[in-house]
C-alpha cells in the first residue's frame, strides 16, 4: 500500500511503535482459518519427485487491501465490502463535514516539538510543515485530491457527493476514498481467471490521528486492532463464499484450491507499527491462528525490525514525528534536509534488518511464511536475502514493485526495485507483483507496445515487457486496490493518457481515438482500473496491444510454486546471470517535449486535442476548430463546439 500525498506506509524505525500497545484483543467469536480453513490434499500435485506438475492456469494478484473500510480507526473509507451496490456503494455525502475522507482542521499536535529544533524552524527548513501546521486539515484534504490528471475525491469532496455509479463517474482509477473491492468485483475477477489473491490487512496510526474524532470508530488508533479485525472479516468473508474461494494455509493447499479452479486466498499484513511494541512472537501467533502466511517486516517507516525505503515526503514527515531526527546528508524533504530518516550520500536509508528484525525473518522461515519486502530498505533487502541465502536460497518476493530502470521520474526514489533486487528474486525462486501504476514511464525499445498513451496499459506494457523480457523475473500483478494510490489510467475518455503533462495527454488521447488500437468496450476503456471487477481487463487490454501476456494468465503458478519451495529447495532456484536492462530509451524531460507543441498568446496547446463540450482557451484547441465564448487570450475561457 502506498499513500499519494498523505499515506498508508510501511514500518519504520522505532521500538515505542507509535501508540501501538502489545497484542491486540478481538471481539469476534469467529472461528479462525487454522480452526476450519484448507487441509493439505495427501494427493496434491508437488514440486518434488514424480513428473513434473502441469502449470496451473489463472492470475496470480499479490496485494490487495479488500477490508481497508477498517483501516485507519474505520474514518477514511466509505463504502464497504458486503451488502447489495445500492448500500455498499453510495452514497456518499461528501461536502462538509462528511463522514469520510476528511483530515481534521487542526494538525499541529501531530508534530511534536523538539528539542533541538523549534517548530518555526522545522518550518523554515521544510515549506510543508507550514502548510500541515498553519494550514489546517482543508488545505491538506485538497493536497492530497488534487494529483495531476485526477478530480480526486478527498478533500472538500464539494460538488462531488453522490453515490456510485453517479458520483463524478465514481468508481474510477484514481479513487482514493472510496471502497474499490465490493464483494461482487472480487467474484467478477474470479470469473474472469483470477486464481491467487493475497489479501492484505492494513492500517497506519499517523493517518488516523489525522482524522475528525467523529470519522473514527476505534479512536486510539491502533494498527494492530485494525489489521486484527481485518483479518477476522477476511476469514467471515471466505466461509461466507465457501463455493468459489478458500484461505490458503500450506502450499498444498494453494495448488489444491487453484486445481478445484477455485480462488486461493493468502492472507497478509502490512502496517507500519506491526506488533507494535509488545511481544511479537506472541502476535505472530495470534495472526498465524487467524491465517497469515506471509507479511511485510516494514513498511511506511522504520520500525523494530529494521528500515524502510523513503519516498513520499509525507511519510519523512511522519517519521520525524516519531524520532525528531534531521538528516543533512541528502535532502529528500526539502531542497536542505531529509527528515526522519538517516540517509547516506544518495539518499538510501542506512538502517538495515535490526536484531529483531533478523528473529522475525527466521521465525518465517521457520512456519514455511513467505517474506514480503516490499518497502524495505535497501540495506533491509541485503540483510533478508543474506539470512535466505544461508538458508538454501529461501524464496522471497515483492507484492506491489516498480521497476526502477523504467521508472523515470521515480529513478531515484530507493522504494523502487532496481535489477539487482530482481536477481535476488529469481535466485531465490521468488516473483514480483508489478504495481498497476498510473506513472509515466520510459520507453522499453523490445516491447511490441507503443508508449505513447502515458499512465495507461501502453504503459505498464513497458515495465511490464522490462521486466518479463529483460529481468527475466516471474511477474504477476500487484493492485493495490484501496492503498492510497491511483491505478492504471484509461486510454479514452476526458482523462485519457494523463500521466505526463496536459498538451501531450490531449494529443496523445487524440492519437489514440483516431489511430489506437480498439478499447475492450468495458468500463476500463474511459475509467482505467477503477475497481477489482475490471483487474484483468488490464490484461486483455495488454493483449490487445500485442504483448505475450500468458505468464500473467499463468502467474498463480509462479505463485504456488515459489511458495512449494520453503519446503523443498536445495540451492539456489536460478543464477539469474543474464539479466539485460539495456534498450531503455529515457524520454526527454517535459520542457523539451513541450517545446514540439503550438503556441499561441505564449500558451502552449495541443491543435485539435479538446473535445466538443470541454473547456478551451482558443479555437486551435479544438477538434471543432471552434471555441465558443472565450475572451481574448483565454480568459475568460470558453467551450468547444
Amino acid at each position: 500500500m502506498a499513500l499519494v500525498g498523505l499515506g498508508c506506509g510501511d514500518d519504520g524505525g522505532s521500538a515505542d511503535a507509535g501508540g501501538s500497545s502489545g497484542v491486540a484483543t478481538s471481539t469476534s467469536t469467529g472461528t479462525t482459518a487454522a480452526e476450519t480453513g484448507s487441509e493439505s490434499g495427501a494427493d496434491a500435485s508437488s514440486s518434488s519427485g514424480g513428473e513434473p506438475a502441469p502449470r496451473l492456469q489463472g492470475v496470480a494478484d499479490l496485494h490487495l487491501h479488500m477490508f481497508a473500510e477498517e483501516a485507519f480507526g474505520g474514518g477514511w473509507f466509505h463504502g464497504t465490502v458486503n451488502g447489495d451496490e445500492a448500500t455498499a456503494m453510495g452514497p456518499c455525502d461528501g461536502g462538509e463535514p462528511g463522514d469520510h475522507a476528511q483530515i481534521q482542521e487542526n494538525l499541529a499536535p501531530l508534530i511534536p516539538e523538539c528539542r533541538d529544533t523549534t517548530l518555526e524552524e522545522l518550518q523554515a527548513l521544510v515549506p510543508l510543515m507550514a502548510t500541515i501546521i498553519n494550514g489546517g486539515g482543508q488545505v491538506m484534504g485538497e493536497f492530497v485530491a488534487n494529483i495531476p490528471g485526477s478530480s480526486g475525491d478527498t478533500g472538500e469532496h464539494e460538488d462531488r457527493t453522490g453515490g456510485f455509479p453517479d458520483y463524478q463517474g465514481w468508481p474510477r482509477w484514481d479513487a482514493i476514498a472510496h471502497q474499490q473491492v465490493w464483494h461482487q468485483y472480487l467474484r467478477d475477477a474470479y470469473d474472469q481467471g483470477l486464481r491467487i489473491e493475497v489479501i492484505s490487512a492494513v492500517s497506519f496510526d499517523w493517518l488516523c490521528d489525522a482524522l475528525p474524532d467523529e470519522n473514527v470508530t476505534r479512536p486510539q488508533c491502533n494498527e494492530m486492532d485494525d489489521v486484527l479485525l481485518q483479518l477476522e472479516m477476511a476469514n467471515a468473508f471466505a466461509r461466507e463464499h465457501s463455493d468459489w474461494m478458500e484461505i490458503a494455509l500450506t502450499p498444498a493447499d494453494a495448488r489444491r484450491i487453484v486445481e478445484e479452479d477455485k480462488l486461493a486466498v493468502i492472507l497478509s499484513i502490512e502496517a507500519s507499527h506491526i506488533f507494535g511494541d509488545g511481544d511479537w512472537r506472541a502476535q505472530l501467533d495470534q495472526v498465524y491462528d487467524l491465517g497469515v502466511r506471509t507479511l511485510q517486516p516494514v513498511h511506511q517507516l522504520d520500525n523494530r525490525f529494521g528500515g524502510a525505503a523513503p519516498h513520499n515526503v509525507i511519510f519523512q514527515i511522519a517519521q520525524y514525528t516519531e524520532n525528531c531526527h534531521i538528516d543533512y546528508d541528502c535532502a529528500l524533504t526539502s531542497p536542505q534536509v531529509t527528515l526522519g530518516f538517516d540517509v547516506d550520500e544518495e539518499c538510501r536509508n542506512v538502517l538495515g534488518l535490526t536484531d529483531e528484525g533478523r528473529e522475525l525473518v527466521r521465525e518465517m522461515i521457520d512456519r514455511g511464511m513467505l517474506v514480503d519486502a516490499a518497502h524495505l530498505s535497501e540495506q533491509s533487502v541485503r540483510d533478508l536475502f543474506g539470512i535466505l541465502e544461508e538458508n538454501d536460497y529461501y524464496p522471497f518476493y515483492l507484492s506491489h514493485a516498480h521497476f526502477r530502470e523504467i521508472m523515470p521520474t521515480k529513478s531515484d526514489e530507493e522504494k523502487t526495485t532496481p535489477a539487482w533486487v530482481a536477481q535476488m528474486v529469481r535466485q531465490t525462486g521468488g516473483m514480483i507483483g508489478l504495481r498497476t501504476a498510473h506513472e509515466e514511464t520510459s520507453t522499453y525499445e523490445p516491447s511490441p507496445v507503443d508508449n505513447t498513451c502515458q499512465g495507461s496499459s501502453r504503459s505498464f506494457a513497458q515495465a511490464y515487457d522490462f521486466g518479463r523480457m529483460g529481468l527475466g523475473v516471474a511477474i504477476g500483478l500487484g493492485s493495490d486496490l484501496n492503498g492510497f494510490i491511483q491505478q492504471t489510467r484509461p486510454r479514452f475518455g476526458p482523462q485519457a493518457c494523463s500521466a505526463s503533462f496536459p498538451e501531450e495527454a490531449k494529443c496523445q488521447a487524440k492519437a489514440e481515438r483516431e489511430n489506437g488500437v480498439p478499447g475492450l468496450g468495458t468500463e476500463f476503456d474511459d475509467k482505467g482500473m477503477a475497481h477489482m471487477g475490471v483487474v484483468l481487463d488490464l490484461i486483455d487490454d495488454l493483449e490487445a496491444l500485442g504483448t505475450d501476456v500468458e505468464p500473467l494468465r499463468t502467474s498463480a503458478d509462479d505463485w504456488v510454486t515459489m511458495w512449494e519451495r520453503v519446503e523443498d529447495r536445495s540451492g539456489m532456484a536460478d543464477p539469474a546471470d543474464d539479466i539485460d536492462t539495456a534498450g531503455v530509451t529515457v524520454l526527454p524531460a517535459h520542457g523539451l517535449r513541450r517545446l514540439d507543441y503550438p503556441t499561441e498568446c505564449d500558451i502552449t496547446y495541443c491543435e485539435g486535442g479538446t473535445l466538443s463540450g470541454e473547456e478551451c482557451r482558443f479555437d486551435a484547441e479544438c477538434v471543432s476548430g471552434t471555441c465558443e465564448g472565450a475572451g481574448e487570450c483565454g480568459t475568460p475561457r470558453g467551450t468547444c463546439m
